[in-house]
């Protein structure tokens, strides 16, 4: 134990020598992280400038290896937001991961390009600048993109925040309500200018008052502007046979609430189908020993009188 508490301290040691904080590349060797420019580490790159302006910053690729290593970097959007609150890169940019470039030297002269790739030496840190460049015409607002650094069949990725700076509008709906059985389906839409972490209340109605009553909670992920986030609300409780209407409400720092609501049957098709075949079926019984029970006397009784009518028309 002595043994392996030294090799610890002197793995730590060695990291912290290459700049690296243990657990930082716990995704493989080599890692890529904001550049921190002094002390302490920066979880993502955070920029904020007016329209038309260019934002400078920079990122490092850590190679720990014994090796040269070749890394590709390229601008990617943020994605969709997930339930979990987590946003997948795009890797084909269309937002403000286009905005993106790299310094990167061709024929002799140094150009702009949206990819560029770096081959940083053995047991080095490089620091890869790069700028983003504020569309003229760009809305107002909070953005997400991401520098996406991939070498040895790994990608790693790095988060920005962009703020285009101008007048800050906060606004949120909820939108096509469903409900599936145990499930309220629904959707989030974020139609301002600012990043949002939404809360939502949910409330139903059956035919003799509140089924359900759910205290606004936070959900759990950030929404930035103009993106559109499904989500799904679960009711495993819900009524048996009743006829509902559901309504959802969402709020957000500086946003007016949103609200829609849904209509819903909860029917047991099943049990009555199973007691409409059981009515059915006894009803068939009934018929048919009703049938089958008469006595052979009842039967000689109504063969007599058959006969004396028969009787009876033909002296008339």
């Amino acid at each position: 134990m002595p043994y392996l508490r030294h090799v610890l301290r002197l793995s730590v040691a060695a990291l912290a020598l290459l700049g690296l904080a243990p657990g930082a590349s716990a995704d493989g060797w080599w890692s890529v992280a904001p550049a921190t420019g002094g002390a302490g580490g920066r979880p993502y790159v955070y920029a904020e400038g007016e329209p038309g302006s260019v934002l400078q910053d920079a990122v490092s690729v850590l190679n720990p290896g014994r090796g040269p290593l070749t890394v590709r970097l390229s601008g990617a959007d943020a994605g969709d937001t997930t339930q979990a609150g987590s946003t997948a890169p795009r890797t084909r940019p269309v937002e403000a991961g286009a905005w993106l470039r790299f310094a990167r030297t061709t024929g002799g002269r140094r150009v702009a390009a949206h990819t560029v790739s770096v081959t940083v030496p053995a047991r080095t840190r490089a620091d890869v600048p790069f700028s983003v460049t504020v569309p003229t015409d760009a809305a107002p607002g909070d953005r997400a993109a991401a520098i996406l650094a991939s070498a040895d069949g790994r990608t790693s990725a790095v988060r920005l925040r962009l703020r285009v700076r101008g007048p800050a509008l906060s606004a949120v709906t909820v939108e096509h309500v469903r409900v599936h059985g145990g499930r309220i389906a629904y959707e989030l839409v974020n139609r301002g200018t600012t990043v949002l972490a939404p809360r939502l209340a949910v409330h139903a109605d059956g035919v003799l008052g509140p089924v359900l009553d759910r205290a606004p909670r936070a959900l759990p992920l950030e929404l930035p502007p103009g993106h559109r986030v499904r989500l799904t609300e679960p009711w495993p409780h819900h009524p048996v046979f009743d006829s509902v209407k559901v309504r959802l409400t969402v709020t957000a720092a500086g946003a007016a609430p949103g609200s829609a609501s849904a209509s819903a049957w909860f029917v047991p098709w099943g049990a009555l189908a199973g007691t409409a075949a059981g009515l059915l079926a006894a009803l068939g019984a009934g018929v048919v020993v009703r049938h089958r029970g008469r006595r052979p006397a009842d039967r000689e009784t109504d063969d007599r009188t058959r006969t004396d009518a028969e009787l009876t028309g033909a002296v008339t």
